[in-house]
């Protein structure tokens, strides 16, 4: 009974302050991976020591990773990755070669033995997908095209950092054979292992996910059980847990229930990896961390500067502008939380030691910490270095643009934002005539337009290179966009662009109708007033007519 009271008063304390250093990281806007990881230095040895059950925090970790390698699976959507067409398979691959490659040599001249240099690279070559959509998602950018884009090249470092384990966990195995041998020996029971997993979700799955799904519970209790069950059998076979339940995911992925599942398992999810990153923490000496200061900066620089460059060389060459390679740069800015699995994998497998291990650590926290700030403020920051940017576009950036006017035909209205309400909108003013031209930052949706025979044109409202290929003689501009500083700096632009015309933007707001009128906006749009003006007037007419 004292050892189960010692552990629940251990577990309440870690608990306790994982949630106060978690609440100063949300205040300094840092995703919780980088609080966690902190937790894990506090609590650890070198820290307040309170961490004794040290057995206990490492399985509830490894099953928080098998969680996480279950949900990315559930959600690898392969067609994205055609519907983005080359783009993401050159830029993620691209990017993966130039990190890994670059990044060993770098290893390799900071005085690294070869196997370290090599796990040194392979860590700094994958991106946070959690992190990224996450921010994405805030910003509400996951559908313009460099959101489309960054998600599309995860997607394909999400299927890369899978190959590496099962090489690394090849390369880890003793045996008699040779690492060749061992290699073609684990592909062969990999090859095995998948064809099992085919024939379950062609004959097996869905019938079995339906019966489950008669119960949610029982369907959220059936995937974490087939998760944890096939992260054990990989492990039996020789590959890492991570590999098993990434194909459990997979193999529910085709099912009907697959948002339903990822939906009930992400908090569980995030919970358990909280134990992932304080056990990680955890292990880090810090008193080796002194020594490791300075090729930490050099790699975190090369991780901030490097990998962003690479993704615009290769953007600028397939013909995006600038700004997309520059804002999907960005995004690949940091290392992973996957990469931090990978050095706990080479650490567990005897490759590398506790000092490489706090070298990766101590280059997660510096990236993923910058990089937050860069994404954050990606917009602003990209005002302040275009002009600096031109080397990485062509003349002509044809996936996006022409090069020239988008139409010559006379324009009445341009209309920003292509959702329902602009829609609506078009669809009212074309019906009294008005010629109205559409901007959105969702190709999709300017797919849509160009289909039913209206003219759009990919682009952002707060773009201030998009005015010098838009329509110039119009009679007004439409903002259906409700965020405040994007119509700030829409009202901005088309001043400097010397814009004659009338302006309208949206706002759900009325407060801040006033800052946007002094900005110089001639129209505020309140969707949600007008509508209920609207609905009174209609019932006033309807009570007249009774």
């Amino acid at each position: 009974m004292e050892a189960f009271s010692d552990s629940f008063l251990e577990f309440a304390a870690i608990l306790g302050v994982a949630v106060g250093i978690g609440f100063i990281g949300r205040m300094l806007k840092q995703p919780l991976i980088v609080s966690f990881i902190l937790v894990g230095l506090i609590v650890g040895p070198y820290g307040l020591d309170l961490l004794r059950s040290v057995e206990k925090i490492h399985l509830l970790s490894e099953m928080g990773i098998a969680v996480l390698l279950f949900v990315v699976g559930l959600k690898l959507d392969v067609s994205l990755i055609r519907t983005s067409g080359k783009v993401a398979l050159a830029t993620g691959m691209g990017q993966v070669i130039f990190t890994s490659v670059f990044g060993y040599f770098i290893g390799i001249a900071l005085g690294f033995e070869p196997v370290t240099s090599l796990y040194i690279a392979v860590a700094l070559t994958f991106s946070s997908t959690i992190i990224i959509v996450k921010l994405l998602s805030d910003k509400k950018e996951i559908q313009s095209l460099h959101g489309q884009i960054s998600i599309g090249f995860l997607i394909v470092q999400d299927i890369v950092v899978i190959l590496a384990m099962i090489v690394l966990s090849a390369m880890g195995t003793q045996s008699d054979y040779s690492l060749v041998q061992e290699i073609i020996w684990v592909v062969v029971k990999g090859i095995g292992m998948l064809i099992g997993v085919v024939l379950l979700i062609r004959y097996v799955m869905r019938w079995l996910t339906s019966l489950m799904a008669r119960t949610q519970e029982l369907l959220v209790l059936f995937s974490l059980a087939w998760a944890i069950a096939l992260a054990a059998l990989s492990d039996y076979l020789g590959f890492s847990k991570e590999v098993g339940a990434f194909l459990g995911g997979i193999s529910l992925a085709s099912t009907p229930y697959r948002e339903v599942i990822s939906g009930r398992l992400v908090s569980v999810r995030d919970f358990l990896l909280l134990f992932f990153f304080i056990h990680l923490g955890s292990q880090v000496d810090v008193t080796l961390i002194g020594d490791q200061i300075v090729p930490a900066v050099v790699l975190s620089l090369f991780v901030l500067i490097g990998n962003p460059i690479i993704v615009m060389i290769i953007l600028g060459v397939m013909g995006y502008r600038k700004r997309t390679g520059f804002l999907a740069g960005l995004n690949v800015a940091q290392i992973s939380e996957f990469s931090l699995i990978l050095a706990a994998l080479g650490l567990s497998l005897g490759q590398i030691d506790e000092e490489t291990l706090g070298l990766i650590t101590l280059v997660g926290l510096i990236t993923i910490g910058t990089s937050t700030y860069l994404i954050m403020y990606s917009h602003q920051l990209y005002e302040h270095v275009s002009r600096l940017l031109g080397i990485f576009e062509r003349k002509n950036p044809y996936r996006e643009v022409s090069g020239e006017k988008v139409t010559e035909d006379p324009i009445d209205v341009i209309i920003f934002g292509l959702g329902m309400y602009g829609n609506n909108i078009a669809r009212s003013l074309e019906e009294k005539g008005y010629k109205v031209f559409g901007v959105d930052f969702d190709p999709r949706a300017v797919k849509r337009w160009n289909r039913k025979g209206r003219r759009a044109q990919y682009g952002d409202a707060d773009d201030p290179e998009l005015m010098e290929i838009l329509p110039g003689d119009t009679q007004c501009v439409i903002s259906t966009l409700p965020d405040k500083q994007i119509n700030l700096a829409l009202i901005k632009y088309l001043k400097q662009a010397n814009y004659k015309g009338s302006v309208a933007v949206t706002s759900y707001y009325g407060r801040t109708a006033k800052e946007l009128e002094l900005a110089g906006a001639d129209l505020i749009l309140l969707p949600f007033v007008d509508a209920s003006e609207n609905i009174v007037e209609k019932l006033k007419s309807l009570k007249k007519k009774q």
